[in-house]
């Protein structure tokens, strides 16, 4: 478990239950980056996409350029996915879980179980993508 410190506004069952989840996402995006990817040695939050090998012929290398550029944006969107979610555990661990960045408010419950990467509450979410 995670958890160390509980924000006073949500219960223990809530938290434990969102905890799962995130650490049930996490250990999943970590598998689907292990499939094409390889961690860098340099940094462990890092992926590299590794560039398939499927021949030597021409149209084998026209698909592996294009199955390497998809892998690269596949790439980048599972690790930022990847990110939020182990931002969201560091945030557990601190006690600062479920409170928004912008104004300092909680968090609805209900967005949390939602989305529970969520860092921004409803109101300020909207101020920022209006």
């Amino acid at each position: 478990m995670v958890i160390s410190t509980y924000p006073i506004y949500m219960d223990t069952t809530t938290l434990k239950k969102i905890e799962s989840q995130l650490i049930t996402e996490k250990e999943k995006l970590e598998t689907q980056l292990a499939q094409f990817s390889a961690k860098n040695i340099h940094n462990p939050d890092d992926y590299n996409a590794v560039f398939p090998q499927f021949g030597e012929k021409e149209e084998d290398n026209a698909t592996e350029v294009a199955q390497y550029s998809d892998n690269l944006t596949l790439e980048r969107t599972l690790e930022s996915a990847l990110r939020d979610v182990k931002n969201a555990l560091e945030a557990m661990k601190k006690g600062t879980y479920g409170i928004c960045k912008y104004c300092k408010n909680p968090i609805d419950e209900r967005r949390l179980l939602a989305r529970p990467t969520s860092s921004s509450c409803i109101n300020c979410k909207k101020q920022l993508t209006s």
